[in-house]
């Protein structure tokens, strides 16, 4: 089902070719004593093999010279290398990172052994709740070394499921030199938008002639410009994605339509269809600036303190256009603004779209079952029809778009004794994503139809909009064209933010089986706040203010879709208002008010998550082996304020300006917002209007025992053989325990409400895993990795009946027991393998890295697991010598289900549904397989002088995604090549 690209494919080939090779480099001939001093990417080799070789546990290691000899911009980008490891891409950068098949949520990042908070740019990520860390704020720049923890240990922070992450940054005393450091100035070429940027950094390293006390200073200005073209299945509410034709309801299919076709009506019943032909155009900016600083104390042996702090802001101003069909409302006769139900009109007749020239095809989804999905067709109205809702087009300028993310720890170590040194770790972090103002205006299209024909998975499909006047704004003498039909402007703020604090200690023994135990506390205070705020507007007239002047107006650009392989004659033209048509047009229909009426607090999340942990471990070493034996015990507690829904007309709302009014009937009543509820000017305030909510109080306490073992033994000097068996947590997502109850509904005397399920406990996997690698020679190994891991707790989604809350039933205004529709939980479980195969090629300056890993996910239900790639691969050859050096890197990862890491407690992305009478999954959102290939080159134009030059993207990948079979095409996106030119002097 799945077909691979040719370089998809090369690079699988490659790297089982070259597993096939035998060693290249050979020992010196005996007698004779040969050293060789290697720097950048060969000396970062060899640090990171070393790390790797020494440690108990089942680790993967990068360094610092190893990053600065690589195409990659920010840390996500420098792990996807590694075996195992997979990562979320948005824009051409790497953003967040998987482990061993599962989705981002389930890996925990570290910075110096404690958790940071990162704020998302964009404002979807904003409002997921996700516990996943986005790495697009960490330039590669600040990164010492990485160590990657596929297998767990006691003094690990817990929760990371798949695996941990702890990155440390650099220590002043740990350099050679007192004074040292690095400016480099460049530049970066993002293609597709045609645009160049600034791309600097600069650090200093000092230490006194003692070697006591040292600080580094460091400081970057990265910015690029970027731009997606996609063509999708996008729309408003039932327009969007696909559904199937009902000729119940699509009264235009008829046997007599489909004359000549070989169709009856009843021959397309149940054909998948997609929704809309959709072209979507997003274009922003990448303006990350920041800083670190770290300072070391060490006036003696015993002694030894590091402070060090670290703030970065990334502005993200984007501005999106959409110009999308609506063949779902218009078979169905709907011709309200945005797909509503408002029925068409020609003439005084309701009319219903009409299927022409149909081409049908028979699917095999991924679960196995044969549908038909309609490939190609018109979709028209009768002839005669005047023209009819069938689109529309929009903007949306999302002004003051930006995360930050910060952390200062002060980390202490102190040897009280010769056999007891004792550690501490303070720590606080705090990350923020806000858009300040996510502005849009719509506009409904009015033509006679449309025609489309989806191509292949990277191909765009044809669409070609019908009798619908001249693409520009405006309604034509004949009705086609465009009406002004909708607007949206909100604003959100997500803060995540912890304390933290880690005693260790360890004692040495004299024993000859215990060597030492290590031991320590650890409890960290996290909070998560997340609110949206909806500016209060003048009036419910949409044209006031409304721009008309052709100078508000812009197209598309003229390039727009050219590396989508869009087929001659589709439509790929639409136009939007600027940026500042849009400002203007809110900022003119703004009405002030307190920023209390502007919030929604049904859409708020108010938590806080106290975790408490202790352990004890015993580092074990024999004749030829080693390892380590530990328990950690894990104490969570969570505090949910949950947005809770009162019936309309119980407590009256308090009119902006006046004093709070109180509800007898609900004493915790918000009264003072507006919650959807408009204050327009000359419209009689009505307090008993609208849903009003309160917040309930939500408490949940949970521990969790974690075992775990280490056992490393060299079969010789050369060959571990390693075996790690652990159990391990990952904690639910913030929505799915402390999101808002919504829609409360009874029926037949049974009521229910959507909400979260704040009783959900930790994932716990129990994961085994045996390694074997093999050092043949410097900088050189082949290791092969088996892991299992059999997980309890994986989130199932929209669920009747988990929970249990007393709400008023709107009908009768008494008190019931209300089934919350929320999140379950199920098992699953994972599978795999990972090869790795490194080495240089004899003693030429050539060398190369391979890495290729599979990861079977089953979940109880069926379903794959959500971000869960089956196949990852990575395959990258170098050359260095004492001038030049270069680098380029192919990354594979299969198809996996695209869906948020984080999705609603009440959707149904894990329900039924029945097609063909066929009862089966819904159909998720699959990322087809994908390549990408990366370039780096360094040249000493003199000893402290280097000019480098990296490129990313550079075969100008197509992300596709598709449902239930490659056949459905969903969005396929490009995002152009980027380059990089950067002149580095060190001093």
């Amino acid at each position: 089902m799945f077909k691979q690209k040719p370089l998809a494919a090369a690079v699988s080939m490659a790297v089982w070719s070259l597993a096939a090779m035998p060693a290249m480099a050979q020992d010196a001939p005996s007698g004779q004593i040969q050293t060789v001093e290697v720097t950048g990417i060969r000396a970062s080799m060899a640090k990171s093999l070393a790390v790797k070789r020494d440690s108990s546990a089942n680790v993967e290691v990068i360094t610092a010279e190893d990053v600065g000899k690589m195409p990659d911009k920010n840390l996500a980008d420098s792990l996807q290398r590694l075996a195992g490891v997979a990562v979320r891409t948005d824009y051409d950068e790497a953003e967040k990172v998987a482990m061993r098949g599962t989705n981002p949520d389930h890996t925990l990042i570290l910075f110096n052994g404690h958790t940071v908070s990162g704020g998302d740019w964009y404002v979807a990520d904003q409002l997921s709740s996700s516990r996943s860390t986005s790495l697009s704020l960490m330039p590669s720049s600040v990164l010492n070394q990485a160590v990657i923890y596929k297998t767990s240990q006691a003094n690990i922070v817990d929760g990371g499921m798949a695996g941990t992450i702890n990155v440390s940054t650099r220590k002043p005393l740990a350099q050679k030199e007192r004074l040292t450091g690095v400016v480099n100035i460049g530049g970066v070429y993002s293609e597709l938008p045609g645009k160049a940027a600034h791309d600097t950094n600069a650090s200093m390293n000092w230490k006194n002639e003692s070697n006591t006390f040292g600080f580094i200073l460091q400081g970057f200005a990265e910015k690029r410009h970027v731009r997606r073209d996609s063509a999708s299945r996008f729309a408003y509410a039932g327009g969007s994605g696909w559904d199937v034709i009902n000729t119940s309801t699509m009264l235009g299919i008829t046997d007599a339509s489909l004359a000549g076709t070989g169709y009856k009506a009843s021959d397309l019943n149940g054909v998948r269809i997609p929704g809309s032909m959709s072209t979507e155009f997003v274009e922003g900016v990448r303006d990350r600036k920041g800083g670190m600083f770290s300072a070391q104390f060490k006036p003696n042996a015993d002694l030894d303190m590091t402070l060090t702090g670290f703030h970065s802001e990334m502005k993200a101003n984007n501005f999106g256009r959409l110009n999308a069909g609506a063949m779902f409302s218009m078979l169905r006769g709907q011709g309200g603004a945005q797909g509503a139900a408002t029925p068409t009109d020609s003439n005084g007749q309701r009319v219903y779209a009409q299927i022409k020239n149909p081409v049908i095809v028979t699917e095999r989804t991924l679960y196995g079952h044969e549908l038909k999905v309609l490939k190609s067709a018109d979709i028209v109205y009768p002839t005669g029809t005047t023209p009819q809702y069938i689109g529309e087009t929009e903007g949306a300028y999302r002004d003051g778009a930006k995360a930050t993310s910060a952390f200062l720890d002060l980390d202490v170590k102190y040897r009280v004794s010769q056999d007891l040194t004792v550690k501490g770790l303070l720590s606080s972090t705090k990350g923020v994503g806000q858009t300040a103002l996510d502005q849009g205006l719509t506009y409904t299209r009015y033509g006679t139809g449309v025609r489309y024909a989806l191509g292949g998975l990277h191909d765009a499909p044809f669409v070609q909009y019908l009798g619908t006047g001249p693409n520009v704004p405006g309604r034509n003498a004949d009705g086609s064209g465009f009406v002004l039909t909708g607007r949206a402007a909100s604003g959100v703020k997500t803060t995540d933010k912890e304390n933290s604090i880690n005693i260790d200690a360890e004692y040495r023994l004299d024993n000859a089986l215990v060597k030492s135990l290590e031991f320590g506390a650890r409890h960290a205070d996290h909070r998560r706040d997340s609110a949206r705020r909806f500016p209060q507007l003048r009036t419910g007239n949409l044209n006031d203010n409304a721009p008309t002047s052709a100078s508000s107006f812009i197209p598309y650009p003229s390039d727009f879709g050219a590396d989508l392989d869009g087929p001659a004659g589709w439509d790929n033209t639409s136009w939007t208002l600027t940026p500042e048509a849009m400002k203007a047009y809110f900022a003119a229909n703004y009405k002030p008010t307190n920023a209390d009426w502007e919030r929604r607090v049904s859409t708020e999340l108010d938590m806080r998550e106290r975790q408490s942990a202790a352990y004890i471990m015993g580092n074990l070493e024999g004749e030829r082996w080693s390892g380590n034996l530990g328990l950690r015990y894990v104490r969570t507690k969570v505090n949910a304020a949950v947005p809770s829904p009162i019936p309309v007309g119980l407590c009256p709302r308090t009119e902006p300006g006046k004093p709070a009014t109180t509800c007898a009937a609900v004493p915790g009543a918000i009264t003072t917002t507006s919650d959807g509820v408009q204050y327009y000017d000359g419209v009689p305030f009505n307090p008993l209007a609208g849903v009003m909510y309160y917040k309930e109080a939500k408490e949940s306490t949970y521990g969790n025992l974690l075992p775990s073992l280490n056992i490393r033994y060299e079969l010789d000097k050369d060959q571990i053989l390693r075996f790690g068996a652990s159990k391990t947590l990952s904690r639910q997502n913030y929505n799915l325990l402390g999101a808002g109850y919504g829609s409360p509904t009874c029926t037949d005397g049974f009521c229910q409400v959507t909400g979260p399920n704040p009783n959900l406990d930790a994932l716990v996997s129990k994961n085994l895993d045996l390694s074997y690698a093999w050092y043949f020679a410097r900088r050189s190994m082949v290791g092969v990795n088996l892991f299992a891991s059999n997980i309890e707790g994986y989130a199932k989604t929209g669920i009747a009946g988990q929970d249990v809350v007393q709400l008023l039933d709107p009908r009768d205004n008494t008190i019931k027991n209300f089934a919350v529709n929320s999140a379950s939980t199920q098992d699953a479980r994972i599978r795999g393998i990972e090869l790795i195969y490194e080495q240089p090629f004899g003693n030429s300056p050539f060398g190369f890295t391979s890495n290729f890993s599979k990861s079977k996910t089953k979940v109880a239900d069926g379903r794959p697991m959500v971000g869960a790639s089956e196949y990852a691969a990575n395959l990258g050859v170098y050359f260095e010598n004492d001038k030049l050096s270069a680098r380029v890197v192919a990354n594979y990862r299969s198809e996996y289900i695209n869906t948020s890491t984080a999705p609603a407690p009440n959707a149904n992305s894990q329900g039924l549904s029945t097609i063909n009478g066929i009862l089966m999954p819904v159909a998720p959102t699959m990322a087809a397989p994908v390549t990408t290939l990366a370039f780096n080159m360094s040249y000493n134009l003199m000893p402290n002088l280097v000019l480098s030059f990296d490129a990313t993207n550079l075969t100008n990948v197509k992300r596709a995604y598709y449902r239930y079979s490659e056949e459905e095409q969903q969005k396929l996106d490009v995002t152009g090549r980027i380059f990089y030119l950067n002149l580095k002097y060190r001093f």
